[in-house]
């Protein structure tokens, strides 16, 4: 039976999605290294007018795919059995964000078609998902996993000291995280 992996979509599969929107609703030019909370929507002055014109974008249609991420999922799904683990809620509306189940689907099953759809699950409390490993950029979402891997970005840049207490590692980009598990004679399962 093929070990388990649960790999996140936003800021580790895609990225640059949601603040492209930020910058064409604001009429500025942030990069992520503008921002270290995860939430980049707290520097919009009036949120309830942002989000009603976010509705009628599809953040997917502006995204890119994370540096080699299709190639290393793709040599991936060939030795572990990949699911992707994706919130859909966004705390500013949480009542009003079904919008984004359709257009998450629908990007990942046109863009990696060698990852099975019934392996798309929508979820916000990630910890319910029992995998061997998970592949994530918030610490919160690697619960119930063996091995915990955390995806570099902005927001989490700065942690270091928990790490090491709760046994999680860190992959800056995915070609580290092809070296992890397809380098020959690495065990997973021995990685520090």
């Amino acid at each position: 039976m093929k070990k388990r992996i649960m790999v996140d979509m936003d800021d580790v599969i895609t990225t640059g999605g949601f603040l492209h929107l930020i910058n064409e609703y604001l009429k500025t030019n942030y990069t992520e290294d503008n921002f270290e909370s995860f939430y980049m929507q707290d520097i919009v002055p009036n949120k309830d007018e942002f989000f009603k014109w976010f509705k009628t974008h599809n953040m997917y249609d502006y995204c890119s795919l994370t540096p080699n991420v299709y190639e290393v999922l793709e040599k991936l799904s060939k030795n572990y059995e990949i699911f992707i683990g994706t919130s859909y809620i966004i705390r500013d509306i949480i009542k009003d964000t079904a919008f984004l189940l359709p257009q998450k689907y629908e990007f990942l099953i046109n863009t990696f078609p060698f990852i099975n759809p019934n392996n798309i699950i929508f979820l916000g409390n990630k910890s319910v998902l029992n995998c061997d490993i998970k592949i994530d950029d918030r610490i919160d979402n690697l619960d119930g996993a063996k091995t915990k891997i955390l995806f570099t970005a902005w927001h989490n840049k700065n942690i270091s000291k928990e790490l090491n207490s709760k046994d999680i590692k860190r992959a800056n980009n995915w070609k580290e995280i092809e070296n992890i598990f397809l380098k020959e004679g690495i065990n997973i399962n021995e990685w520090t």
